[in-house]
């Protein structure tokens, strides 16, 4: 029943998509590292991501750089827009995952989804969106909006804490990633553990 609502809200075609998690935290960690294994098979270890992501995506994609990727990090102007002309001027042959917000969690800023998506779609790049912000608050439309991988949070609309989903793409295109816990197979295999009732 949680899995269909939270398909439901996002408009996601099934429920099967949605990956229960302890948070968006690790909902990031999840997508990000699980496609960068992936991408890095494939030669794409460009990566784009913003200068002011919530650090749940900065450090991994710090992590990531120092092994063996290349990270971008689109400087928002001076009202924490992103630029849609920086972001495709940045996009390389090597580009694999572009990871924007939804909304900063400092200044609240809203960052234009659907371009971004339009963009990744265009040039064959996956999207993640960190969405703990704006789930159940602004609407969502992964379809629509391009969006392959969605991290979200319970406690940021007055759920427990400790409770989260990562939204992963079936079709159009289907999004393989790796774990990185294991232990238990649960969630289809991608993310080991019992899960919070």
């Amino acid at each position: 029943d949680a899995r269909m609502k939270i398909a439901g809200l996002i408009h996601a075609d099934k429920a099967s998509e949605i990956v229960l998690t302890s948070g968006a935290t690790e909902s990031n960690n999840i997508a990000i590292q699980g496609i960068a294994r992936q991408l890095k098979k494939q030669g794409k270890t460009h990566l784009i991501t913003s200068a002011i992501e919530h650090k749940a995506v900065l450090d991994v994609m710090a992590e990531l750089g120092n092994n063996g990727f290349e990270i971008t990090y689109l400087k928002p102007n001076i009202d924490g827009l992103l630029s849609v002309d920086e972001l495709k001027e940045n996009i390389k042959n090597t580009t694999g995952l572009i990871s924007i917000m939804h909304a900063n969690n400092e200044i609240g800023v809203i960052n234009p989804i659907d371009e971004i998506g339009q963009i990744a779609s265009k040039n064959g790049i996956y999207f993640h969106c960190d969405a703990a912000q704006t789930f159940g608050k602004l609407p969502i439309n992964v379809k629509k909006m391009n969006i392959h991988l969605l991290s979200i949070s319970g406690h940021k609309i007055y759920g427990p804490k400790g409770i989260g989903a990562l939204y992963v793409s079936k079709f159009s295109p289907e999004v393989s990633l790796q774990p990185i816990i294991f232990g238990g197979g649960q969630e289809n295999g991608l993310r080991s553990g019992t899960l919070s009732v």
